[in-house]
C-alpha cells in the first residue's frame, strides 16, 4: 500500500509498525494538495484521498503532532511547519521549548496521531491515538524525529524520565501515538498485532 508521504522517518517508522505490509512512500509524480484542515484527521484524509486518487492504490496517511498544555494545545497540527514553512526539526523544537518556557507553568504535553486508511473501494477510516508527558527543558538522546529529544512519555512509568529519543525503537512503539494509532489499524486489516513489550 500507499503511504503518502515523503518523510523517510515516517516510513520507516510505519514499515517498523506494520510487520508484513509492503509499504511505498508516495511516488514523486504525485503532489499532495495543502494541508488545509483544522484538525489531524482533516488532514490525515485530504493526503489520503489525493494519493488514493492519484494512485487507484489502497492508501494510508498519518498526520501527527503535538499539543502543548500551557500553549493552548499549540503547535497541534502546525507541528511540522511550527517555526515557518520549511523549518528543520531543531527550529520548531526550539520555538516550541522558548514559548513553553516564556509561559513558565505546565510542561505537559500530548502526541497526537491520526492514521487514515482509504482501501480498495474508496472506503475511509481513521484511527485516532494519544500519547501524553512531559516536555523538558533541554534536548536528549539521538533516536527519533521531531520533537521526540524533549519528550518524556508518561506510560514508560515515573521513574524513567527517558526521551522519545533514547528509547529504543520498539520501546518507543509501544507507547507512541503513532505506535497505539498504527495497532488500531494493523486490527482492521486483520494483521497480527504484537503485544507491547
Amino acid at each position: 500500500m500507499i503511504l503518502a508521504t515523503r518523510n523517510p522517518h515516517k516510513v520507516g517508522e510505519m514499515s517498523e509498525l506494520l510487520p508484513g505490509v509492503e509499504l511505498r512512500p508516495l511516488p514523486d509524480e504525485v503532489e499532495l494538495p495543502p494541508e488545509t484542515g483544522d484538525s489531524f484527521e482533516a488532514n490525515a484524509l485530504i493526503k489520503a484521498r489525493a494519493a488514493h486518487a492519484a494512485t487507484g492504490e489502497v492508501t494510508i496517511a498519518d498526520d501527527s503532532g503535538i499539543e502543548a498544555a500551557d500553549l493552548g494545545g499549540a503547535p497541534g497540527i502546525y507541528s511540522a511547519r511550527y517555526a515557518g514553512e520549511g523549518a528543520t526539526d531543531e527550529e520548531n523544537l526550539a520555538k516550541l521549548l522558548r514559548e513553553v518556557d516564556a509561559a513558565a507553568g505546565d510542561r505537559r504535553a500530548a502526541y497526537v496521531c491520526v492514521i487514515a486508511l482509504i482501501d480498495e473501494g474508496g472506503h475511509e477510516y481513521c484511527f485516532e491515538a494519544r500519547c501524553e508527558g512531559t516536555l523538558l527543558r533541554e534536548c536528549r538522546g539521538s533516536g527519533g524525529f521531531g520533537y521526540d529529544p524533549a519528550f518524556v512519555p508518561d506510560e514508560t512509568g515515573h521513574h524513567d524520565q527517558r526521551t522519545f529519543s533514547e528509547l529504543t525503537p520498539a520501546e518507543k512503539h509501544a507507547v507512541s501515538h503513532r505506535g497505539k494509532a498504527a495497532r488500531m489499524l494493523a486490527r482492521h486489516l486483520g494483521l497480527e498485532v504484537k503485544a507491547a513489550p
